[in-house]
């Protein structure tokens, strides 16, 4: 049997294999490249990093939840003049393919950021995570909004021209997320992240108060992934050639490869590298092995294919 073609293309970005960090499961890959070279999987994205340095939220951040857990971090960083100064060359001396992820407070933030990266060489694509407060706007999450979302991309379009992808990170608490993606995509987005976490709440039965220091966190985990193949077949079926990368409880390759026939060009894995640092390049051995098994030929053919079934 023929080997598979694990390729992958983001925009106008090729990865080797579709297996990714997802943004803040492993901050810069330092404490990654204590278990796995970074160059054997498809990309590090990094944590989303801001303007200046963050302290981030109060503690505690982290809940354990029935198949999941609850982050509340807060973006906590370094600022993008560190990030550049520091993660950015140690990524570059791992020879990984580096996403670095942005994050912003304000449509003008986000542009800043984008043109403090677009001199910097290495640089396979920027995530724009758009999952945070718009303090411009009564603290209105941007992705939410349709009209900030596609703000914050068109003006990180502006900024860098087309030389460098830009992958739109989406939250999944909205009423209609085809939209919403549509319109980053109107806007100057290469491809999509599907899906962010979902806000959640723990209560502290011994404290009779919320447990997370920022009393509200992400869910992520087992739990959500449903949630994120639904999100993936819904957008997929609206806008087949846009790149979707796919996150939210991955644990295993039959899982990857749910995402991956629901329409995912590749899948980042973030909560199941806590429990096992090698997550990452089991999931990724059993993705080749299933793709294989199953007779495909490339990765490619199978993106989407439970939409070509059911049109059969």
């Amino acid at each position: 049997m023929s080997a598979v073609d694990f390729s992958t293309i983001i925009g106008n970005a090729w990865f080797p294999t579709p297996v990714f960090t997802a943004s803040g499961c492993a901050s810069s890959g330092r404490e990654l490249a204590q278990f796995l070279p970074l160059h054997d999987i498809g990309a590090v994205v990094t944590k989303s990093v801001m303007s200046k340095a963050r302290a981030g939220r109060p503690t505690p951040r982290m809940a354990e939840t029935p198949s999941g857990m609850l982050n509340s971090i807060g973006l906590q960083g370094p600022g993008i003049d560190a990030f550049i100064a520091k993660d950015i060359p140690y990524l570059v001396s791992q020879k990984a393919r580096i996403i670095v992820s942005i994050a912003g407070e304000t449509v003008e933030e986000y542009s800043t950021l984008a043109r403090k990266l677009r001199s910097v060489s290495g640089i396979s694509a920027i995530e724009v995570n758009i999952s945070c407060p718009n303090v411009e706007n009564r603290g209105l999450v941007f992705a939410c909004d349709p009209e900030a979302s596609r703000r914050v991309i068109d003006g990180v379009r502006r900024t860098i021209g087309g030389e460098l992808p830009i992958i739109a990170k989406l939250s999944p608490d909205v009423t209609d997320l085809t939209s919403i993606a549509q319109g980053v995509v109107d806007a100057g987005a290469d491809a999509l992240a599907l899906i962010n976490t979902v806000l959640g709440m723990v209560i502290n039965l011994d404290t009779m108060r919320p447990h997370l220091g920022g009393k509200t966190g992400g869910l992520s985990g087992p739990a959500i992934r449903p949630i994120a193949v639904r999100a993936i077949y819904q957008v997929h079926a609206a806008m087949p050639k846009i790149p979707i990368l796919g996150m939210g409880g991955v644990s295993n390759g039959r899982d990857a490869l749910e995402m991956i026939a629901a329409g995912a060009s590749g899948v980042s894995i973030g909560t199941a590298s806590f429990g096992n640092p090698l997550a990452l390049i089991s999931i990724q051995n059993e993705l080749k092995d299933l793709l294989q098994a199953k007779g495909f030929l490339s990765l490619r053919d199978a993106i989407g294919f439970a939409h070509r079934v059911e049109q059969e």
